[in-house]
Parts: C-alpha cells; structure tokens; sequence
C-alpha cells in the first residue's frame, strides 16, 4: 500500500519535474549557464538594510558582460571560474544593464546566478532599476543594438520551444503565448529585424516572461546603512511619496498590474532614474545645499550613490562626498571605461577599487581619507580629481 501511495505520488510529480527540467534547458540554451535552485523562502525585496561589514556598489553595465565580470573580479566578488566568493558581502548594482551592448539577457542570467551563490554563503546582490530598465519595459528601444536584438531573438526561439514541449505533457497548464497581440511588424524597423524586435516586445513589456523573472526583482530606491542608492538621483517629491511605495509601484508597473505608462516618478528630466541633478560636472556645479535638504529627509542617510551620468575621470564625490558618481561608462557601447567599484566597510570607510593602472604601482598612504584620497585593494592610492 505504501509503495502504491509512493508511486501515485510520483507519477503527480512527473508535470511538474518536466516543466522544471524544460525551464532548465531553455536557460542554459540562452545563457550557458546552470542556475543554481533558488532559496526556498526568499527574502522580500528590501527598501532599507542595515549597514553590512563590506558594501560594494557597481554603476551601469550596458550589456558588456566581459567588463560586468570585470567589475565584479576587481571587487573580488566572483573568482577566475565565475563563481561567487563574496562571502558576507552586500553588493548594489545600480540599474542600467539593458541597451548598448549584445549581453544583456547574459547578465541578467549571470546577475540571477550570482543572487543565489550569495545567498548560500550569507551574502546579497541586489540589482536596480536604471532608466533603461524603465525605458525598455515602456517598449522604447532606441539604444537597443543589432546584438541585443538578436540575442532576444534567439530567447524566443528556445522559449518558443520550452513551451511546445509543455503542451504535450498531460497535466500542465497551457502556457501562455507571450507574443499573443503584438504586431508582426513595426513602423521605422528594418524588416530583417522584426522577428527580434518583436521577441524583445513580448519579453520585456509588463508582466512579459523576463520583465516578470527578472526585473521585477529590481527595487527604485534603496537604503543600505547611512548610504541612499538611486540609479538618477533623488529629490525631496521623491522622498515625500515614499521609497517603499516607489519601489511597490514600480514593481506592480513591471508586473502588469498598473497598465503600459510607468509611474510618475519614473518619467520626465525629475523621475529617481532620470536625475542629473548631483551627478554633471565639478563640485561647483552641483548644488550642495538642495543635496543637503534632500539627504536631510531621509532618515540616517549622509550620502547618495547614483549611476546614470558616465564620469570620465572615474568614479567621484562631491559636496564633502555626499554625492557619490559611480557610472564609469565600462561598457564598451557607452565609453568602453576602465572598471571600477566603490566599497564602503562597516567603519563607513569609503574606497575605489580600479583597475586603471595609473593607480596601481602608488605606495599605500593610509585609509578613510575620504574620496579626495581613495585606496585600491590592488595597490595605492585612487586620488579623485574632478573636472567639468
């Protein structure tokens, strides 16, 4: 009787156990790569952490998964074989992984691996919405690339088949067909480039099938110790409506629930991802006081870190470092810039870790001095300098 019960239970598994193994093969057929099982409760996206012994923030990735993993090796965070041994860390990437290179769905599947090697070790990566990430969900494909089109191109095909597989097996549900109501065609498009355009369509629109895996998963605005991180910046409207609700909404937005348009605080020149405000030009360009008055709402926070303005002297602060730039357009469609990360320890120590060789053969002259004089893990010392 008991190897009856067995056997029927078995056999109420094999829809579920052929699902698994499909999803698993249209991963790695897009990716290359095995995703590790997910946590079995994870932890709900967070709006506000404590401060970590070691925080590592990393600005725009625009698709270039070699200078992704770069980063992410400079910062040792990942070692020669690509797995994490970041430990404990907590790491923050600030948005803008899609558009501009021919990576992006590889680092959207490599970011996700790394996610869950983290959290085996009692690490954490967390991953923002850039203005990208907004624009993309929006069905705006301007800085899309001739390679980033076809490699959504080629998900289609593999998910295309993942989910004719399921249609054979008795007892799955039918799944349902993303490019259901898109247009074969598109008014400006190359015709040799509708089939991707269309793939990237149906997979990224709200409640699309890696909108829905993937950046849904994203938060807007985030608060880690005495740290805000925002991929534009932050102003007072921003801070008034509140940094869970931002994040609640976007994430609703990116799910289907809310419609096509994103919420209001994501659209126009003063939305948190669109924001130049603190991160053009020199320190007499940026107006301390309204950075001040902003910080200033936000409980415990003495700093924001933003991404979105590519900074050509590497990464900087300004306003007594109140304003941290962390985008040192890497991606080698946007600036091809030498990597760099910022790391903040728990003794809110802030340094540049680069890989600029200018900085790399300078003797050790101390630490905590700020970002006027920053230490890189692989030898001396990052001085910042700051030009228009």
């Amino acid at each position: 009787m008991a190897g009856e019960e067995t056997s029927t239970s078995f056999c109420e598994d094999i829809p579920y156990l052929l699902s698994s193994f499909v999803d698993t093969f249209v991963d790695f057929s897009v990716s290359g790569l095995f995703l590790p099982p997910p946590p079995p409760s994870p932890d709900p996206l967070p709006t506000r952490l404590p401060s970590p012994h070691r925080l590592v923030a990393i600005g725009d990735l625009h698709g270039d998964l070699k200078k992704s993993k770069d980063a992410l090796r400079l910062a040792g965070l990942i070692d020669a074989a690509d797995r994490y041994v970041g430990g404990e860390a907590t790491v923050v990437q600030v948005g803008d992984v899609l558009d501009r290179g021919g990576d992006e769905l590889k680092i959207l599947y490599f970011l996700e691996k790394l996610k869950r090697e983290a959290a085996r070790s009692g690490g954490r990566i967390i991953t923002m919405n850039g203005n990208h990430e907004i624009m993309n969900v929006e069905g705006d494909f301007r800085f899309a690339t001739k390679r980033g089109v076809e490699e959504f191109k080629v998900w289609w095909e593999w998910y295309r088949i993942g989910n004719e597989i399921k249609t054979l097996c008795h007892g799955l549900e039918k799944p349902s067909n993303p490019m259901e109501g898109l247009p074969s065609s598109f008014r400006g498009v190359r015709e040799e480039f509708h089939d991707g355009f269309r793939a990237r369509v149906a997979a990224l629109r709200p409640n699309g099938p890696i909108a829905k895996r993937f950046l849904s998963q994203n938060v807007t605005v985030l608060v880690v110790g005495d740290s805000i991180f925002v991929h534009g910046g932050l102003l007072p409207q921003h801070s008034s409506h509140g940094l869970e609700k931002i994040n609640e909404e976007v994430r609703d937005w990116v799910n289907g629930s809310t419609g096509r348009l994103p919420p209001e605080h994501c659209r126009g020149a003063d939305g948190v991802v669109w924001v130049r405000k603190f991160s053009l030009g020199g320190e007499g360009d940026c107006d301390c006081s309204a950075l001040e008055h902003v910080l200033s709402t936000v409980p415990g926070v003495k700093r924001m870190v933003m991404g979105h303005t590519i900074q050509t002297v590497g990464i900087n602060g300004v306003c007594d470092d109140k304003a941290i730039r962390i985008d040192v357009g890497l991606s080698k469609g946007c600036g091809d810039g030498l990597p760099e990360v910022l790391e903040i320890t728990a003794n809110s120590g802030l340094r540049i870790l680069t890989a600029n060789p200018l900085y790399q053969n300078q003797v050790d002259v101390g630490k905590d001095e700020g970002l006027g004089l920053l230490l890189g893990e692989h030898g001396g010392t990052r001085p910042v300098e700051v030009k228009a």
